[in-house]
């Protein structure tokens, strides 16, 4: 009967291997779809590893799989570097124009709220429908602390915030998003590590979720707005869209979910 357990025990060794998690391929071309909701392609590199989108607001979208150099961190820093290279003194506002400075902050934050909504929602998915609920009273301890010089900030678990009126800035920290903003600009950013397509059941989170939106008075070329959209496996290349646009903020929350889904599509995430 030894020969018969030995033999059965092979089979089952070789079948756990099977039945383990396979590294997928790595993509060499994207998938680069004529439309993507309000998004029209208008361009396709010959070999395949870059696109280009725009939409009816002049939103600009470069699609384009990047090699991971160093680590997937110092790639996506390298291409922040990148989108604020040129940035230089602040535009004056113009008399009439529709906002100032300090409004445009505001309608930048206010969109990226809607993205960290989403991404909270995704969060609260990874974790199997486990829900957390933060409220603040202020007349209660509950870790906000207001310091001389008009400084106020909030430490609770999962949650920061430091805001000063003195010179209207604010940074907050929510999970994997931060957000800083002040009178010239507000950047946002938010990274996660997250489950490639196919292995919900792998323990081991081998891909990741990258997202950063800056914006300010003093992008060049009348930009008012950039950011990219980050998806794929840790060891690359990875998909990444960014994002330029010279209307205030990322249109309204209307255009980052094509944008996403562009992303998810091709980073397998």
């Amino acid at each position: 009967m030894k020969p018969l357990y030995l033999a059965a025990a092979s089979v089952l060794a070789l079948a756990t291997t099977a039945c383990g998690p396979k590294v997928p391929a790595a993509r060499a071309a994207l998938d680069c779809p004529p439309t993507q909701g309000d998004l029209t392609r208008t361009s396709v590199s010959p070999d395949g590893k870059a696109c280009t989108y725009t939409n009816g607001g002049g939103a600009e979208v470069t699609l384009q799989l990047v090699n991971v150099t160093g680590s997937p961190d110092a790639t996506l820093a390298a291409i922040e570097t990148t989108l604020l290279a040129r940035r230089g003194a602040p535009t004056p506002t113009a008399e009439g124009d529709a906002k100032t400075p300090a409004q445009a902050v505001k309608s930048a934050t206010t969109d990226a709220a809607s993205d960290a909504a989403r991404a909270a929602k995704e969060a609260a998915d990874d974790t199997k429908g486990v829900t957390v609920q933060v409220s603040v009273d202020k007349h209660r301890d509950t870790g906000i602390v207001t310091e001389d010089g008009g400084t106020t900030r909030v430490n609770l678990p999962g949650i920061h915030v430091v805001a000063n009126d003195t010179d209207d800035t604010a940074n907050v920290r929510v999970g994997p998003l931060t957000i800083d903003a002040g009178d010239d600009g507000a950047t946002v950013r938010m990274r996660r590590d997250v489950r490639l397509r196919g292995e919900a059941l792998n323990r081991e989170k081998r891909g990741l979720r990258a997202m950063f939106i800056y914006t300010g008075d003093d992008l060049p070329e009348g930009y008012r707005f950039v950011g990219y959209e980050a998806g794929g496996p840790k060891r690359g290349p990875i998909t990444v869209a960014v994002v330029k646009s010279k209307s205030e903020g990322p249109d309204g929350g209307d255009l980052y979910p094509d944008v996403k889904k562009l992303v998810r599509k091709n980073g397998g995430v």
